[in-house]
């Protein structure tokens, strides 16, 4: 019997394969996302994430110390501030929740890269994200006075101290909207991550416990991307490259891989979420035996970096750290 040339089992010998791994993780690959309530003192923990919690204001720069002991170096901070209502006020306010985590941070880790999450939802009574009215199909979310708001947001974020301010509204118009914010406010230097493909998905239930962003009415369907549409994801992370963005993301990652490849070959860094949902999911068959937790998170993330992810934000990124701490 005549064998193939090519046994591709050679290369798989255990002793020579970490040699040829053509994909790995490291810490530098992490972004740490935290929720930072204003209304609390102490830390509380969000059920349908376990193992994550809300941090209150006081003391978020400790945490962030630790984050960086671990090798972390850059964070994602989502507010709830203490009180909404229909204009976010909160959200853009000087001594907003945000703000005072942002001053705080940078002050006792002057060098962590600190990302905001630009948007309206914990902040609007309503728990959509921006301004609504009324629209031919009713009541909805108004893009075009929605901009301002995310411009007031964004500034507040970079005087507070943010590296990278990332809106999450999937407005249109909202990168070059932003950018000629900063740079009137003479913050060139900060930069912009896009969530500019972001889908209209389901996988995002705990994160609405987590950041007290449920919606009282209809659904974001009108203004985040119909899982189905490949062409149209790609055509919104084009867009908002064109308009001047730096860092261009994918959200949710794991289901989307497709969709991640493809909108790398613009040539940005690439930025995928691995979502709440995603999270969950992996936790709660792992506290039933059905996987293995660690080994499970490690393929996830390796194959959301293979498929062209440069940073990937994790609720596990934590854990990952000193996972490849053990393997150091």
């Amino acid at each position: 019997m005549m064998f193939p040339a090519r046994r591709m089992r050679r290369s798989r010998s255990r002793n020579i394969q970490p040699m040829l791994q053509q994909t790995s993780l490291s810490t530098n690959d992490l972004v740490v996302p935290l929720f930072i309530d204003e209304s609390i003192s102490r830390k509380k923990p969000i059920g349908s994430m376990p193992d994550q919690v809300r941090y209150p204001i006081g003391g978020i720069g400790r945490v962030a110390d630790g984050l960086w002991d671990h090798g972390l170096r850059a964070i994602l901070l989502f507010g709830i501030p203490k009180k909404k209502d229909t204009g976010a006020t909160a959200a853009y306010a000087e001594n907003g929740v945000i703000q005072q985590a942002v001053r705080e941070i940078k002050t006792v880790v002057p060098d962590m890269v600190v990302i905001t999450d630009v948007c309206a939802c914990e902040y609007t009574s309503h728990g959509h994200c921006g301004i609504i009215g009324t629209t031919r199909s009713g009541t909805d979310l108004l893009n075009d006075p929605s901009l301002e708001l995310m411009n007031r947001i964004a500034v507040s974020h970079a005087e507070a101290g943010a590296d990278v301010v990332a809106p999450s509204c999937m407005l249109d118009g909202m990168v070059a909207s932003i950018r000629s914010a900063l740079d009137g406010d003479g913050r060139e230097d900060v930069l912009i991550m896009s969530y500019s493909t972001k889908f209209n998905s389901v996988f995002y239930g705990p994160f609405r416990e987590a950041a007290d962003s449920g919606y009282s009415f209809g659904d974001r369907s009108s203004y985040q991307i119909n899982p189905a549409n490949k062409r149209e994801a790609f055509l919104e992370s084009e867009l908002d490259a064109k308009e001047g963005a730096d860092i261009l993301m994918v959200k949710p990652a794991g289901f989307y891989l497709d969709v991640l490849a493809e909108i790398a070959t613009l040539g940005l860094p690439i930025a995928a979420f691995q979502v709440s949902g995603e999270y969950s999911m992996i936790k709660a068959a792992a506290q039933r035996g059905w996987i293995d937790e660690k080994e499970a998170v490690l393929e996830s993330l390796t194959c959301i970096k293979r498929a062209g992810a440069d940073l990937i934000i994790s609720y596990f990124a934590r854990d990952v750290a000193g996972w490849l701490d053990e393997v150091k």
